[in-house]
């Protein structure tokens, strides 16, 4: 199972639906680790450094910041973006699809669009 980072700003029901129905989920948010109020790329740099995959619902510049860090070389462990309007239900399962069926390392460099 991989490890997850919620974004700040990462809607706090999804969070909880994902840890209601999968209560071994390794999933921490960015409030939880005081990075509250840190900008996208140390967010990303501390998802790298921590093997997590992280949660956001930041299309505008995560994107952009992860592509530039796979472009320089800099571990990226993947980023799973989830529209805003996304029905909760649709994107908790896609989350835990992912979480559930996906191992370490396998969405190195990505970013994936939820949900699926």
């Amino acid at each position: 199972m991989i490890r997850l980072l919620a974004d700040e700003n990462f809607n706090n029901n999804i969070v909880r639906g994902v840890r209601l129905r999968e209560t071994g989920i390794d999933l921490v948010r960015v409030q939880d680790i005081s990075l509250a109020g840190a900008d996208d790329p140390s967010v990303l740099e501390w998802a790298a450094r921590h093997r997590r995959i992280l949660l956001t619902h930041d299309v505008s510049t995560i994107t952009a910041f992860a592509y530039n860090r796979v472009r320089a070389g800099k571990p990226m462990p993947g980023v799973f973006e989830v529209g805003r309007t996304v029905m909760l239900r649709s994107a908790i399962d896609s989350i835990l699809l992912l979480a559930t069926c996906s191992v370490d390392g396998e969405w190195e460099g990505e970013v994936r669009y939820l949900p699926l």
